[in-house]
């Protein structure tokens, strides 16, 4: 293993995903279960999403289902990535992670980030527009000063006023700016657009202002990393996210995730076959000698202090599978 691997963290984020022929309900389980493996694997934290109005994502309360998987582990780190922050009212937002930090002391993340809903139906739904994502900063600040107590209300969130809760800002367009000027960790993806990526970490390395919540910057890159026995194997994790992201943006609504032989199987539009195509690029997939060499390759590049690998396939054991050859590759693997 090489030292920069072995010097920066591993996470997971789990997305929820369901599985055709299964339910919402066999996803959020099979969430908490891969948060009990990935602490026995040694990752350092363990993330859920937020989605409103998706027929292939359960994860709509990532509150609530971080008090689930905080609740089946022990010590690993919880957290979201992320709360949308514009759909919520930050007092609120407040006194859910209060709580959470309060009945698991220590162990609680906070991951915002500033999405208004995939949507316009969803986002009539929640009360919301488009350009309420341009109060995402605002909104930011709001929710860290109920922390400090420093509302101008005179009103004072219970019981988060005092805790201290690590904030992570989700890097979409303008975030990785918005996580420079509050001086807070910032998350960016995904590994398709190397170039993209690394902009968005030089941006935010030259504009950080060291703050009360991180005192230098604090970088987490997030995307999708298959490993198998074979390359071939570890393509295949790939293909029902792939097929279930290309339909997503020719139909407009994203599906429960498909078997790898029914994606293989289909027949595909020109359009949904390029789009097929630029779903499966990009990642990290192979074995695990080749992972390694490529997570290198990745690290050296970006320099981040921190990998969430956020994979999602039909075939979990598959996928768990992954992840422990995945912790091999990192040296945490028992």
């Amino acid at each position: 293993m090489s030292s920069v691997i072995a010097t920066t963290r591993f996470s997971v984020l789990d997305r929820s995903r369901i599985r055709e022929g299964h339910t919402g309900a066999q996803a959020l389980r099979d969430t908490v279960e891969l948060a009990r493996e990935a602490e026995r694997l040694g990752y350092h934290r363990f993330w859920v999403a937020e989605h409103h109005g998706v027929p292939g994502v359960a994860g709509s309360a990532p509150t609530v289902l971080a008090a689930g998987v905080a609740g089946a582990t022990r010590s690993i780190r919880v957290g979201t990535g992320g709360v949308m922050l514009p759909n919520h009212r930050p007092l609120v937002v407040a006194e859910q992670f209060g709580v959470l930090e309060s009945l698991f002391p220590g162990r609680i993340d906070m991951g915002l980030g500033r999405s208004v809903g995939f949507t316009d139906g969803v986002r009539r739904a929640l009360g919301r527009e488009k350009d309420d994502a341009d109060d995402f900063e605002a909104q930011l600040t709001e929710l860290l000063g109920w922390f400090r107590g420093t509302s101008p209300t005179g009103v004072h969130a219970r019981p988060a006023e005092g805790l201290t809760v690590p904030p992570f800002v989700l890097a979409m367009g303008e975030g990785a700016a918005v996580a420079a000027r509050a001086g807070l960790p910032m998350v960016i993806g995904d590994l398709r657009d190397r170039d993209r990526m690394r902009r968005g970490i030089d941006r935010y390395r030259a504009g950080f202002r060291p703050s009360a919540w991180s005192p230098e910057p604090y970088v987490v890159v997030s995307g999708t990393i298959a490993v198998a026995g074979t390359p071939e194997a570890a393509r295949r994790l790939l293909l029902p996210e792939a097929w279930s992201m290309a339909h997503a943006r020719t139909r407009g609504s994203f599906p429960p995730l498909p078997p790898a032989e029914e994606v293989e199987a289909r027949t595909v539009t020109a359009k949904e076959r390029d789009l097929y195509a630029a779903g499966l690029a990009g990642h990290i997939a192979g074995t695990e000698e080749q992972v390694a060499d490529e997570l290198e390759s990745l690290l050296e590049d970006t320099g981040p202090q921190e990998v969430l690998v956020t994979t999602s396939t039909y075939d979990r054991e598959a996928l768990l599978d992954s992840y422990r050859r995945l912790a091999r590759v990192i040296g945490t693997g028992v």
